[in-house]
């Protein structure tokens, strides 16, 4: 990380205070805690979302269960999720659009609508941009399914930005993976084509192809499904 000047070091320490340029600090370590996150990214087809996520298992310690490390999670059975950045932050996130899910779900006999879960978690993002005595999220999410059954796909950022995207990353490599993306992406892409173009961002951005490393699942008419390591490792 570069070393900050003098004259804004008083600013790094606080959330509650904008540096003389404009600037939340705070907020763009946190962002720089996503790019040092393994990668994730969510495409979009004609009839499905695919997320596709590194899981980096640890070198150092050899006896870990790769299932046990999730970076792609089911809100409902029409959306899901993908993170990077602290998995921990991702996870509290994530429950909390599980449970914001759940809660429409019994009050309204209908599936949640996924753009009101991903406003619903973007303003608790955003929340922790400007109290003291609390730091912003240090994660990314990526929320994706059918809404109003066309395939729809989301970004939220630490600041609680979010923005709809046909393709996108997070994390390490980002900016070589969403090149790989631009170069490959068509519109109206089936299901096959567009695992085997994730595959291929996520290799140009340097992810070691390994069955073991990868997580992958797709939202379609059927619903969420995860892929099992057969089923990866043919695509691989």
């Amino acid at each position: 990380m570069e070393q900050m000047p003098n004259d804004l070091m008083g600013y790094d320490r606080a959330i509650t205070l904008f540096s003389p340029d404009g600037r939340l600090l705070q907020v763009e370590y946190a962002r720089k805690t996503v790019s040092q996150g393994s990668a994730a990214l969510g495409i979009i087809g004609k009839e499905s979302v695919v997320f596709v996520a590194d899981k980096r298992l640890p070198e150092v310690e050899k006896l870990i269960v790769p299932d046990s490390i999730e970076k792609i999670f089911k809100i409902n059975s029409g959306t899901g999720a993908a993170i990077s950045g602290m998995i921990a932050d991702g996870r509290a996130l994530i429950e909390k659009a599980q449970i914001e899910s759940q809660q429409h779900q019994v009050t309204y006999s209908e599936p949640a609508d996924m753009l009101l879960m991903i406003k619903k978690i973007s303003s608790d993002m955003q929340v922790f941009t400007q109290y003291g005595g609390a730091r912003p999220y240090g994660v990314s999410i990526l929320f994706g399914g059918l809404r109003n059954n066309v395939p729809t796909l989301f970004m939220l950022e630490p600041s609680g930005i979010f923005f709809q995207y046909k393709a996108i990353s997070i994390g390490e490599g980002s900016n070589e993976i969403n090149k790989s993306l631009e170069e490959g992406y068509k519109d109206g892409m089936d299901t096959d084509s567009l695992v085997k173009l994730a595959i291929k961002a996520l290799k140009a951005g340097g992810v070691k192809l390994h069955p073991d490393r990868f997580e992958v699942a797709v939202i379609d008419g059927s619903g969420f499904r995860r892929l099992g390591k057969e089923e990866i490792s043919e695509y691989l």
